[in-house]
């Protein structure tokens, strides 16, 4: 009996042990069936998003070389309202229009492929001190009429020196119907200006120099010392203060322009020999020059939103992004970020001293920074492959 017992007992675990052991192998082949999907590679690319790309982008890098002062830069939008063969050259993946300040507008790719034939030289252009081919900007319709601006200087000799704002339009890679829509714009060996950019209203905005005659940026009749507001054929912009093209009077040298969200325009000034500026302008308003600089004040003079000091930054371009206006210092030889809260103004300094000069700086279409260097103006020291476009990742600045 109990031998009969033990046998039946034994049965029963073997039973017992099978069992154990088939559910062991059934969920140790599920698991590995499991862990084969989840690591194998997937027949599809996951789709990538621009904040996925950002965090995962170096704090810098180079986009294109071989430059020579790379003034301006303007993106490319798509452009698909008009027939495939009269379509312009580049598209929405950030191709771009970079001016040169010796009359050359060249054309980089998505890739930083700088295309080794100007898409355009310019006529005319007067590379002189400060001056030559400086600013450039698309029609806010651009994809529809492949409307192209540029700011250039011009002139016989340093005496018959002016600036001029000229319309192409951009087909086949190339520029073409010339129109001239903002002329006799006094210039000089220094102090030009020469940045352009449509507002969110939709008007020109055009920044110039007192010409080295600082009584002219005083004159709301001269076009000198300014920024100006005109439409997109050249004439004044309605609502201007002085029923002329005049917008903001009393600057020295306007280099840079840009809106915040709320659409306030900001603008960058080279000082005399320091107390360089970042201005809030409002129209009709005047900014000093040559009366007051720095922090001086006076009645019926705007005082600086924020200025330098004894240090010199001699900014150059501004761009607008997540609550900061980003500037270049040529001088300053830094990208500066003024970052606005609670109508405080802090101050940082990126790059100091890295890249040499930087000139421009503007937001392209993934929301990264875009600047250019400016060592071959002949007040740099230029390294192996200057100039520069240099890509920066503001999330990790």
């Amino acid at each position: 009996m109990v031998k009969k017992f033990l046998t039946l007992l034994i049965i029963l675990l073997a039973i017992i042990v099978i069992a154990l052991t088939l559910v062991s192998l059934f969920f140790t082949r599920t698991l590995i069936n499991n862990e084969s999907i989840m690591t194998s590679s997937p027949t599809t690319a996951p789709q990538v998003t621009q904040g996925e790309s950002s965090k995962d982008a170096p704090v810098f890098s180079v986009i294109a070389e071989n430059l020579e002062v790379p003034w301006a830069i303007a993106f490319l939008p798509a452009s698909p309202s008009l027939a495939e063969s009269r379509r312009a050259q580049g598209g929405p993946d950030g191709s771009m229009l970079v001016t040169e300040r010796a009359g050359r507008v060249r054309f980089i790719d998505k890739d930083g492929t700088l295309s080794p034939n100007p898409v355009a030289q310019i006529e005319n252009v007067k590379q002189i001190g400060e001056g030559g081919l400086h600013g450039i900007a698309l029609h806010p319709d651009f994809p529809n009429n492949y409307f192209v601006y540029v700011y250039y200087t011009y002139g016989q000799n340093i005496i018959g020196t002016q600036n001029r704002v000229v319309r192409f339009r951009y087909e086949k890679g190339e520029f073409k119907e010339k129109t001239i829509i903002v002329d006799s714009i006094p210039g000089a060996l220094f102090h030009d200006g020469g940045r352009i950019k449509f507002g969110p209203d939709n008007f020109l905005y055009i920044t110039t120099g007192d010409a080295q005659n600082p009584s002219l940026a005083q004159d709301v009749n001269s076009l000198a010392g300014k920024i100006l507001r005109v439409t997109d054929s050249g004439k004044p912009a309605a609502g201007n203060p002085f029923n002329n093209s005049v917008y903001s009077y009393g600057h020295r040298n306007p280099q840079g322009i840009t809106w915040n969200t709320n659409g306030n325009l900001y603008e960058t000034e080279h000082g005399q020999s320091a107390t360089d500026e970042l201005n809030f302008i409002e129209p009709g308003k005047n900014y000093g020059w040559p009366t007051i600089r720095g922090d001086q004040r006076q009645v019926g003079l705007e005082s600086p939103f924020l200025q330098s000091g004894s240090d010199t930054w001699a900014p150059g371009g501004a761009a607008y992004l997540n609550g900061s206006i980003f500037f270049a210092g040529l001088r300053g030889q830094a990208l500066y970020e003024a970052s606005i809260k609670n109508e405080k103004v802090e101050l940082k300094e990126h790059f100091k001293g890295e890249f040499g000069r930087i000139r421009e700086v503007i937001v392209g279409p993934d929301n990264m920074l875009y600047i250019t260097t400016s060592n071959r103006d002949g007040r740099g020291n230029p390294n192996a492959n200057d100039d520069k476009i240099i890509k920066v990742n503001p999330k990790i600045l």
